[in-house]
């Protein structure tokens, strides 16, 4: 197992010093809650990075579940900041997955 990748830990850092947009607050998309994902979403890449690239099966399943939620919520928000946010949450979620099942 290597270690993360310095661009996804770049790129993590970046998304944690933004603002979680306000429109986002208490959103729901069908039975996707938007902040619980966001949640889940940080734990998973969180746990990544402090295990020096690895997740357990239950959080690649869990990053995985996440991602597609992602893609379904990011169809309904078209204003930019949301927009942005979720946009940047999945590519750092996609990425982490790419790398946990490579």
């Amino acid at each position: 197992m290597s270690a993360p990748e310095p661009d996804v830990a770049r790129m993590w850092q970046a998304h944690r010093d933004r603002w979680f947009p306000p429109l986002l607050r208490g959103a729901e998309v069908g039975d996707i809650d938007v902040v619980l994902l966001d949640a889940d979403t940080a734990g998973c890449v969180s746990t990544w990075l402090d295990n020096g690239g690895s997740l357990d099966p239950e959080r690649s399943r869990t990053l995985a579940t996440c991602v597609e939620d992602l893609d379904t919520v990011i169809a309904v928000f078209t204003d930019a900041e949301e927009s942005y946010y979720l946009q940047q949450l999945r590519i750092i979620a996609a990425a982490v997955l790419a790398r946990t099942q490579g």
